[in-house]
């Protein structure tokens, strides 16, 4: 008896067409991991304000510096920073050939980082922030991308990327719980967004018209992988994801970047970020950890990586079973391809059902 395909069912592979790669899904595995997933519902004990904590208004961090009573958002550069500006040129060794010169490739990298705090409370995160705050937020975000845009083009710096993202959670290796996320900003277009860009390129050569636009397209038509969705925005896990509850939040019409926002996009962008991290929160009934990143158009690039860049955010949270169940990327994952265990179908499913309006914690008062 010949048997039909069952996506839920029987591995495949899908194919990932911003980095040009596949994830082996393997959803016989797990078909329905949430079952009987139930965990105690726990009060956040942190305090609106930690006299120890490096982030929280007037507060001394580690280098000596001191912060400002702030009472929005508040940016400063990174004690710590990744890459320096104040740095030598990179030089090719000229001695340098034969083997060294084929496989020993380097190249320099100066830059700035920033550290953003959210907001002067220490015990709130994105989705217990209101949108009216949140909007200060993404107002932070375009104000730091158009400040760098400016020093790049005056040639007071030499940036090419400005990178934002946010680890939330020691899930993720985020040591310090006040709400906060970072940028990094590079003389260089970094690996992820660079391939994002050739493969937009090319979509755009073969089709004639944007990747991303299409993709936003077949969702909205087939509305099975949505989570969100308003007037500015749709937050889906893509039919690609790698990580279990994997979200693509991709802007509907043509933004670039940021810095092509209105007030009406970053109070839509606000309002889907609050929707999405409560769903998340919900989903576990736990402050649920993710890294979360904005892509979007290099200040110096090539005229067809300009035309083609789309303004989205990738969302990789860890959680797999439960608040306490992680998924790990070892064994194929490391020496063969991505694997998944539960399809996009189903991880959209589950956080579909799931309330984006009322916090967990609001939800059993």
């Amino acid at each position: 008896m010949t048997q039909t395909f069952d996506f839920t069912n029987h591995s495949h592979r899908r194919y990932n067409p911003l980095n040009n790669r596949y994830v082996l899904c393997s959803p016989h595995r797990a078909k329905r991991p949430w079952q009987g997933a139930k965990e105690e519902i726990k009060k956040t004990l942190l305090p609106d304000y930690d006299p120890k904590c490096y982030l929280c208004p007037g507060n001394i961090r580690a280098t000596g510096d001191v912060n400002p009573n702030y009472e929005t958002t508040y940016i400063f550069p990174n004690d710590y920073p990744a890459v320096k500006l104040d740095q030598p040129d990179y030089t090719e060794d000229a001695q340098k050939n034969g083997l060294k010169k084929k496989l020993f490739k380097t190249q320099g990298v100066k830059g700035k980082c920033f550290v953003i705090c959210f907001s002067p409370k220490h015990n709130v995160t994105i989705p217990l922030m209101s949108i009216d705050e949140l909007t200060t937020v993404v107002n932070t975000w375009q104000t730091l991308y158009n400040d760098l845009l400016l020093e790049t083009q005056q040639k007071v710096a030499p940036y090419k990327y400005l990178q934002i993202f946010e680890n939330k959670g020691f899930a993720m290796g985020c040591s310090n719980p006040h709400p906060h996320g970072q940028a990094w900003c590079l003389d260089v277009v970094p690996t992820e967004v660079e391939d994002e860009l050739n493969n937009m390129e090319k979509y755009y050569k073969e089709n004639s018209s944007h990747l991303l636009g299409d993709y936003v397209q077949l969702e909205m038509q087939e509305k099975v992988r949505i989570v969100a969705e308003n007037d500015s925005f749709i937050v889906v896990v893509p039919y690609w994801a790698l990580w279990p509850f994997e979200t693509l939040l991709i802007s509907k019409e043509h933004l670039k970047s940021i810095r092509d926002f209105t007030d009406k996009h970053k109070y839509d962008l606000a309002s889907i970020l609050k929707t999405l991290t409560i769903k998340y929160d919900n989903l576990f009934n736990t402050s649920f950890p993710y890294s979360m990143g904005i892509h979007q158009e290099p200040f110096e690039c090539s005229h067809e990586h300009h035309e083609c860049a789309w303004f989205h955010m990738h969302f990789y949270p860890p959680l797999l079973r439960s608040a306490t169940v992680k998924k790990f990327c070892v064994g194929f994952e490391m020496l063969g391809e991505a694997q998944r265990d539960l399809t996009s179908e189903q991880a959209a499913a589950r956080l579909q059902e799931l309330d984006g309006e009322k916090h967990y914690m609001e939800l059993v008062k």
